[in-house]
């Protein structure tokens, strides 16, 4: 047993070590055509974003939203969805909008001089394996090598990850205002959101409308 608690201390040891020397590259679609003007998000936004400059964002108290795309993760083990399943995100993802944006910043289908057109594509779209996901989190073996994955790749073993690629424009003129690049993976100890094949990009979907709310608000100079 002495031996075991060794090696395994070993593992993690090596896992903290390789992640120190992980690169952060990120892998784009090209959903969003050029992605030269983005910068390094701060800490508590996306991961990587750009603002065009000298911009009134507060004139804007609507949003039009483009219809969702979805792309798999290239190294996804299941690459196949069915049209149900992508409906069902599809759906998932506007509902999580409209949660966000409700009694602030309605959802309309036309453009206008006051309506911000919001384009996404969810990628790298991985689902989660429920089983795996379960006993990875609860066999002490299974946990350790989960968050050496983590530390290498940035995701646990087995759960669910999502990046999105968004961008924001005048709906009006179509002028590119404001791009975001930000990836999301599951949580390991969420074991319900883990249980359905697509909870942790359900989850990604809510935080993400959320954000979004969020920086609305800021530019609006509300609380």
């Amino acid at each position: 047993m002495t031996a075991r608690i060794k090696i395994l201390m070993l593992l993690v040891l090596c896992g903290f070590v390789i992640a120190g020397c992980k690169s952060q590259n990120v892998n784009h679609s090209g959903f969003l055509g050029d992605y030269a003007l983005l910068q390094p998000g701060p800490a508590d936004g996306a991961d990587w974003r750009y603002i065009k400059p000298e911009v009134d964002f507060s004139r804007y108290d609507k949003v039009m939203v483009d219809h969702v795309v979805f792309y798999f993760k290239k190294d996804a083990k299941y690459q196949g969805i069915h049209p149900e399943e992508l409906q069902e995100l599809a759906d998932a993802f506007h509902q999580a909008l409209t949660d966000a944006l409700k009694g602030a910043y309605p959802i309309v289908e036309n453009p206008g001089p006051d309506v911000l057109r919001l384009r996404a594509a969810i990628t790298d779209l991985k689902p989660s394996n429920p089983g795996l996901n379960t006993v990875t989190s609860i066999i002490p073996v299974g946990l350790a090598i989960s968050h050496i994955k983590k530390g290498v790749t940035g995701t646990h073993a087995n759960v669910g990850a999502a990046t999105i690629e968004a961008e924001v424009l005048d709906s009006a003129t179509n002028t590119r205002l404001a791009l975001a690049v930000d990836r999301k993976a599951g949580e390991k100890y969420k074991v319900i959101s883990g249980m359905d094949k697509w909870g942790h990009s359900k989850g990604a979907f809510k935080f993400w409308a959320q954000r979004l709310r969020h920086w609305l608000d800021e530019v609006h100079g509300r609380q």
